[in-house]
């Protein structure tokens, strides 16, 4: 019986994977399909409201900033969702299909909807935020793979240097409201320098042994450049990479030989990365302090500071003074 029942099992594993291939190759199909239709049905709205689909709330956010009552966004990713590792489904499919235009980040932070954005580029107007700046403002992760760190919006101003191209890409799209799309265009800067600024001085108020900021995740490496700070992450600068044991003690070595009060957890990380290397701390004799959740990859609920892209800024800031700051006696 024993022998007999091995291969059932095998054919059934067989079977679960075949499944999964199966679903992925269709999605791929009915994209490529599509992309293959006539010219004639490839329209696009010439008349407010554009609609827009965007990857990540970020970009939604970002869209909606500049557009206003021009455009109508749709974000695939809600709050809370890690686009390293988001898989479309046929809904996503249905949206892209329907859009007028897509926004996404690129630099491989969408990784699992790479292939489908790259199909749709045929098909409809498509803009990558991170393919707006220059190579020499972007951080590179490995040389020797020339691989990108995607998180751009983590400096306001880099972020702020995307809003021209994003602007000609809609006044293209919406030649009869270019005016607007201008005007709109120099008060989002203006809001942009603002943030940033107020970010600077905010993050200027901790003293050099406190500005050490240790999260779940890489995705800080243009905050620690922009506004001074030495950035640690767990995990490296996509969660498809799996941590282990090494990376707990290299991360918990730098917490207790610097005495760091607090590290952060991150809203689309789960939480038991950061609580590691709390407990390995704490053994070594350091209590170290969770200094709250920051945004990282996601913007937060609806309703909630961090609901927008300035707001999720203004909430990180405010959290990692808070927690670096030295107290008062």
């Amino acid at each position: 019986m024993i022998y007999n029942r091995k291969p059932l099992q095998l054919i059934s594993i067989d079977r679960a994977l075949m499944k999964r291939w199966l679903a992925q190759a269709l999605l791929l199909l009915c994209v490529q399909v599509c992309t293959m239709l006539p010219i004639a049905t490839r329209t696009i709205a010439d008349t407010a409201p554009l609609k827009i689909v965007a990857t990540t709330g970020i970009v939604a956010d970002l869209c909606k900033e500049l557009g206003g009552s021009l455009v109508q966004v749709e974000a695939l990713m809600g709050p809370g969702v890690d686009p390293h590792l988001y898989k479309a489904t046929h809904g996503d499919l249905g949206s892209l299909r329907s859009a007028d235009a897509i926004v996404f980040n690129g630099l491989h932070l969408e990784g699992k909807l790479s292939d489908i954005l790259a199909a749709l580029r045929t098909d409809k107007p498509v803009l990558a935020l991170g393919e707006l700046l220059p190579a020499d403002r972007l951080l590179v992760v490995d040389p020797a793979s020339k691989s990108i760190d995607p998180h751009i919006w983590f400096d306001v101003s880099l972020l702020a240097e995307t809003i021209p191209g994003l602007t000609q890409f809609l006044v293209e799209l919406l030649p009869g409201h270019a005016q607007t799309l201008r005007m709109q265009e120099t008060a989002l800067l203006g809001r942009f320098n603002e943030l940033h600024r107020w970010a600077k001085a905010e993050l200027s108020r901790l003293p050099e042994g406190r500005r050490v900021l240790v999260t779940a995740h890489d995705a800080f490496g243009y905050f620690g450049r922009a506004y001074g700070l030495e950035v640690h992450g767990l995990q490296g600068v996509s969660t498809a990479v799996e941590y282990g044991v090494h990376d707990i003690a290299r991360i918990v070595e730098l917490v207790v030989e610097r005495k760091l009060p607090a590290i952060f957890v991150e809203s689309s990380v789960p939480q038991r990365f950061v609580e590691a290397v709390i407990e390995g701390s704490r053994a070594r004799g350091h209590i170290v302090a969770l200094g709250g959740e920051l945004y990282s990859d996601a913007l937060g609920e609806p309703g909630s500071e961090a609901a927008t892209y300035m707001g999720m800024v203004r909430h990180n800031v405010r959290h990692i003074v808070s927690a670096l700051a030295p107290k008062a006696d």
